[in-house]
């Protein structure tokens, strides 16, 4: 055999030449002439005139997209600008080699030579090309009808992928691309806002099958039939016929109608379904289903479930807090190249405050939280925590970071300033020549500072700080200070471990064992006038830290000062009215935490410090009130993630949103109530024309103390029982009544007027014996103080801010009871005429009758 007849026997078997006479092959084969082109060259180029038909022999040739990425692979035998030559129009697709190829070339002119002699070459390749067209058209058409059925359910492309790098998101990538390895069965449940129908387009343009379509059908909208599904037999095709091997995708399978469950579950169950019958046809024969079916729910499908070969429970974005931080960033790409604006950046306040936040509608919230914030700014550079000003909730209402408005801030609440070195550096030596002067110093308060200091200046102020910065005074607290030195003298003279709390007593008796010392506490203080008594002074705050320094000894950080201390139990009671609170954010915890350093302690991490721990055990973003929490900023230090906050919010509005009542602290209320009268026994003496003795230590000033103590609060009681008998009264009677709230809710609208109570009784001192400090330092050192000067308020100023004091917190208590009632004030009047009855008797033996 010839070489030409080789080419003849090859152009036969491998080309459409075979459909040619001999004579035209036997012509084509003469003239052929074998080239080879490298790789990644183009053999011919759109738009130019063909130069020759090139026959591909061997290797790899592909026609160029219009992104420049090689398409469509050609076939050896493939014959290459036969149309153009044929029909003398310029190349229409550009070529180009994959691998080194080797073809045959027939010039140009020699082909147009060989069809003008052969005829047949123009004929053979019309009625190929006649062919082609016809079986296209069909083709065509049978694409339109399916085009035009599935249109309305059509998904073009999936929106995103799985956003993040958490376990969650780990996990829901690798359920996805285990669903999309087959073309079983997958059912997709979560709550809504997830994106469930994105993640079933990313199972489809995941799999083998992903040139097929994917349709999305809602399931409340399906034919009880089924017809439109399943198609009717010898009828129309169904949606599934339809989609050949393609996606069905029945979101909110929860909403199908009942009728069509028992088909689904075949369909599911066994791979078949079965058309809908017409009259009495007989082709209703199961038919085989090969698209893929995916379910999508917003809750569990037990019956649905067990057939499902795959199962994806989507996780909700609040278990997700760790992948926040790269969804906004994503949803912010995404909406800017949509409008083709500049990126902003989103600052770390703004993922924090976002992280806050559990975002009740998933995905969807956020893409709109975040489109709605861009808008906002206005063409700004930053995303800051304000223009999220929705992402909120109930504890974050009304607050106002201050350690993001100021930064010199926070600085100095992260340094040794705060509290260590005031504590170690002043406050040690200082509490120490205090008590030391009050041992052996003058013995009344007109001649001894340091007595002057602890009954003129310290309650005062320390009172006047609570509406401001709740139980700040505890963070620089002596007693607490010389607790801790004497636990890490102990600890070095003896290594041992100390003991953990006893959590569980301490929680049920701690309070009630302060309750009982604070009462002993006043009875002392009133039997032995402890307020112009220098030594039994000093011996009060000799007890209080002994107290402090035993249980550091015995149990470890500060055991005495959270459960125990009677001045710490005031405290915390009387900073849920502060206008500041320190927590953290929940969002940041729960997704970025792992070490617990504020709470637990720890090494040095990020811009963490390395800290021994919160000193009272408590988790900033668990904290309720400022109970608590004595601001001693060890959990700002050692937090790497910034999520620790102090804030400015509206007074006491922990005590009608998170508020958790507890009985010893009522208890501990109305005896400070009781603590005001039991103060002022000399007026009421005067007012009532009643000798009781207050001058002597003796059993009838001991009965009429305690009766001070004890009969102030009968009054709130007492409104309490005349609330449940009127509620008793109308039920009885068949009217509508709101049931009272208990007591030991109530009880915390007082705060306020006992704070305003003691504090009018305070302010006698402060601004009249107060202002007297220098005269008075230079007294007790024996020297002659006339010269110094004094700053001492007239009688009248002095009236005035007691009454406005006293007068503020009754308007205070009123406000507060209503709002922990949330009830008419038909329902709680008695507890107002209460607060009206003891802030008047405040008036007269504080405001009208002086000491």
């Amino acid at each position: 055999m010839t070489d030409d007849a080789s080419i003849k026997t090859w152009l036969q078997e491998r080309t459409k030449l075979s459909r040619l006479p001999d004579e035209a092959i036997d012509a084509i084969a003469k003239h052929l002439q074998a080239i080879t082109i490298a790789a990644n060259r183009h053999l011919v180029t759109a738009g130019a005139s063909p130069q020759a038909l090139y026959i591909l022999q061997q290797g790899q040739l592909a026609i160029l997209k219009h992104n420049n990425q090689p398409g469509k692979i050609l076939s050896p035998g493939e014959l290459i600008n036969i149309q153009e030559l044929l029909l003398e129009s310029n190349i229409s697709q550009t070529l180009t080699t994959l691998t080194e190829v080797r073809l045959w070339s027939l010039p140009a002119a020699t082909f147009n030579q060989i069809a003008r002699e052969f005829p047949q070459v123009f004929q053979t390749f019309s009625q190929s090309l006649l062919d082609e067209l016809t079986q296209v058209s069909a083709q065509l058409s049978f694409e339109q009808q399916r085009q035009a059925a599935l249109r309305p359910y059509i998904v073009p492309k999936a929106r995103r992928g799985i956003v993040g790098s958490s376990r969650y998101a780990v996990r829901l990538r690798q359920q996805i691309k285990k669903a999309s390895n087959d073309a079983q069965s997958t059912l997709i449940f979560g709550e809504p806002g997830l994106g469930k129908d994105n993640i079933a387009a990313l199972i489809h343009f995941g799999s083998p099958q992903r040139r097929q379509p994917i349709i999305k059908v809602n399931s409340g909208l399906l034919q009880p039939t089924g017809a439109d599904l399943f198609g009717r037999a010898g009828g129309k095709p169904g949606l599934i016929e339809w989609l050949d091997e393609g996606t069905l995708v029945l979101n909110n399978i929860q909403d199908l109608p009942k009728e069509l469950c028992p088909q689904i579950e075949q369909l599911l169950k066994t791979g078949t379904y079965t058309p809908v019958s017409r009259g009495n046809t007989t082709d209703n024969e199961p038919r085989t289903c090969r698209a893929r079916i995916v379910l999508v729910s917003e809750k569990t499908q037990p019956n649905i479930e067990r057939w499902a070969t795959h199962t994806i429970k989507v996780p909700p974005l609040r278990v997700r807090k760790s992948d926040l931080k790269t969804q906004v960033e994503y949803y912010i790409s995404l909406y800017c190249r949509s409008k083709a604006i500049p990126k902003p950046k989103i600052t770390p306040e703004a993922i924090r405050r976002l992280q806050s936040y559990d975002f009740p509608g998933n995905l969807q919230e956020l893409q709109s939280l975040v489109e709605r914030a861009i808008q906002q700014i206005g063409g700004a550079q930053e995303l800051t925590e304000e223009v999220f000003w929705s992402a909120d909730n109930k504890k974050k209402r009304f607050r106002w970071n201050l350690l993001n408005a100021y930064p010199n801030f926070r600085n100095f609440l992260r340094s040794p300033w705060w509290p260590d070195r005031i504590n170690y550096w002043f406050t040690t030596w200082f509490f120490a020549l205090v008590v030391l002067i009050l041992f052996i110093g003058p013995q009344e308060r007109h001649e001894n500072f340091a007595l002057n200091m602890f009954w003129a200046w310290w309650w005062p102020v320390v009172l006047l700080i609570f509406p401001f910065l709740g139980r700040i005074w505890c963070a620089v607290c002596p007693f607490m200070i010389y607790g801790e030195i004497a636990q890490k003298v102990s600890l070095w003279l003896f290594p041992r471990k100390l003991k953990k709390w006893p959590r569980e007593r301490a929680e049920k008796y701690g309070g009630w064992f302060l309750f009982g010392l604070f009462a002993l506490i006043f009875l002392w203080e009133e039997l032995w006038h402890l307020e112009n008594t220098a030594y039994l002074s000093s011996c009060l705050l000799l007890l209080i830290t002994a107290g402090a320094v035993i249980f550091s000894t015995i149990f470890e950080r500060r055991f005495w000062c959270r459960y125990l201390c009677p001045i710490g139990g005031m405290n915390g009671l009387f900073a849920k009215l502060s206008i500041t609170e320190l927590r953290a954010q929940q969002g940041i915890c729960s997704a970025t935490c792992t070490t617990y350093q504020c709470y637990k302690g720890g090494p040095e991490k990020g811009e963490g410090q390395e800290t021994d721990g919160c000193p009272l055990y408590s988790h900033p973003a668990q904290l309720q009130d400022n109970r608590d929490c004595v601001l001693c900023m060890t959990c700002l230090k050692a937090c790497p993630h910034r999520s620790v906050e102090v804030n400015l919010r509206p007074p006491g509005i922990e005590l009608w949103t998170t508020h958790i009542p507890r009985g010893y602290e009522v208890a501990l209320l109305l005896l400070l109530l009781g603590g005001i009268f039991l103060r002022r026994l000399p007026q009421i003496e005067q007012g009532l024309g009643v000798n009781m003795n207050v001058e002597s230590l003796d059993l009838t000033h001991a009965g009429f103390s305690m009766l001070a103590l004890a009969l102030p609060a009968l009054l709130p009681l007492l409104a309490q029982v005349v609330m449940v008998a009127s509620y008793k009264i109308a039920h009885y009677v068949g009217n509508n009544w709101p049931k009272p709230r208990p007591f030991v809710e109530m009880a915390y609208g007082y705060l306020p007027l006992v704070l305003g109570g003691n504090l009018a009784h305070y302010l006698h001192l402060g601004l009249t014996e107060g202002g007297r400090l220098l005269p008075v330092a230079m007294t007790t050192f024996g020297l002659s103080g006339e010269q110094m000067p004094a700053l001492v308020a007239h009688p009248a100023v002095v009236s005035f801010l007691q009454g406005t004091t006293v007068l503020v917190s009754m308007a205070l208590t009123f406000f507060l009871t209503n709002k922990i009632a949330r009830q008419p004030l038909k329902a709680i009047w008695p507890q107002h005429v209460a607060a009206i009855a003891l802030g008047s008797s405040f008036w007269l033996f504080i405001v009208n009758m002086k000491m």
